[in-house]
């Protein structure tokens, strides 16, 4: 029987965890109460009990008289207490409800889990920003429509959905997979689709199977969280644009992390500089005022891209030299001289010869010997340029040895 990990603060919704519990088994799934809360006595009985949770956060409960440091040290603990429960194959679901702090220490627990376990948060947080809680991981955020405070007519319907919901990907037999080749995680913008796009179909023509990250944010979040997992072999990060808006205060930053999973893992990862031209913001009334004099490109109504200098595509540069520097596995980088995407070519609105040359420098000034360049004669989508991406990331997952026999 599967069983689905109740997480909560039964101090103050333990009436409402209880109706889950009873949903959940009328669906013929075993619950598991996890108490986080720190407040007072539960109001039902937890199997795991609010001190145990505090002391895998590394504290005393009776300790924790400041919500702050109690939602810190909870949520920690929850994260532990949650993973050891997955690693005891005693977890196969987890389902949560709560406002803002509930839904702080619950996200955090789902968070520690694989990609693919079911995760479903209830909470009165889930029609705003969820990138906060959701980060890289397959968390299914529902709102709550009313507050979660008793059980009513609006709120018996909703959390009878969840648990029905949870008890249903709980249960769930997950269809193998018709041919289970190694998987490479890529990254792709609507400017280097066509580049991704055809070294896609050549490493599916090699024998992988390659998994395209949109480069917003969550996208670089999100492969580097399977890389991280264990699920990819090699990393075609042909986009690495999330790194400049990290740098100038662009929307779409995936954080000063982003190029730092595959490096740190040893990963085979070829390494390209996809979109480096741009920075990202929302539609062009969003533009920061210090920014309107700038090269601006309204790339829809909805999307305004913005001309990186040649002193940020300098300090790119010398970045992601430093991040390819640290690699602890086999990289080659790949430098497209004719355009860094669709945009930039000679002729486009984002073509700066000078940003593009102090890219370059900028990268000479920080790679070291261990990392191997190839600067092309092409721009980023043209196909050739795909292709030889593609076959140099095949070798390096191939190894060395591989590549003898091959010879």
């Amino acid at each position: 029987m599967a069983t689905v990990v109740l997480l909560g603060t039964l101090d103050t919704k333990g009436n409402e965890y209880e109706f889950l519990r009873g949903q959940l088994r009328a669906h013929g799934v075993e619950a598991m109460l996890v108490d986080v809360g720190s407040g007072g006595d539960p109001l039902v009985e937890p199997d795991v009990g609010a001190a145990e949770v505090a002391a895998a956060g590394g504290a005393e409960l009776a300790a924790l008289t400041d919500r702050g440091e109690a939602v810190e040290t909870m949520a920690r603990g929850a994260e532990a207490v949650v993973r050891r429960l997955y690693d005891e194959g005693r977890l196969q679901g987890i389902l949560a409800l709560g406002g803002s702090g509930g839904t702080s220490i619950a996200t955090r627990a789902m968070r520690a889990l694989p990609v693919g376990v079911p995760k479903l948060m209830v909470s009165t947080m889930a029609s705003g920003d969820t990138r906060p809680y959701v980060g890289a991981v397959d968390i299914a955020m529902m709102y709550s429509v009313v507050d979660i405070a008793g059980i009513n007519a609006i709120s018996e319907r909703i959390l009878a959905n969840a648990a029905a919901a949870i008890a249903a990907m709980a249960q769930v037999d997950v269809p193998a997979h018709a041919e289970a080749r190694p998987l490479i995680g890529a990254t792709m913008f609507g400017v280097t689709t066509p580049c991704v796009t055809r070294a896609r179909e050549r490493l599916e023509e090699l024998g992988y199977e390659v998994l395209v990250f949109h480069a917003t944010g969550t996208g670089g979040q999100s492969m580097e969280a399977l890389a991280r997992g264990g699920y990819l072999v090699g990393v075609l990060d042909a986009t690495t644009t999330e790194l400049a808006d990290e740098l100038v205060g662009g929307v779409l930053s995936a954080g000063p992390e982003r190029l730092d999973a595959a490096g740190e893992l040893g990963l085979p990862q070829v390494v390209s500089l996809g979109a480096l031209d741009m920075v990202n913001f929302g539609p062009v009334d969003t533009v920061p005022e210090r920014f309107r004099s700038r090269n601006l490109y309204e790339h829809n109504p909805t999307v305004t891209l913005m001309r990186t200098t040649p002193d940020e595509c300098r300090e790119l540069g010398r970045t992601i030299g430093r991040k390819l520097s640290a690699a602890r596995g086999a990289v080659a980088l790949f430098v497209p001289l004719r355009g860094v995407s669709m945009i930039a070519v000679e002729g486009g609105p984002f073509h700066d010869p000078a940003a593009d040359e102090a890219l370059r420098e900028g990268l000479h000034e920080t790679l070291s010997d261990t990392v191997e360049v190839h600067e092309l004669d092409l721009d980023i989508n043209d196909p050739a340029f795909a292709e030889a991406m593609a076959d140099r990331l095949h070798e390096l997952v191939r190894g060395p040895d591989k590549e003898r026999e091959a010879t």
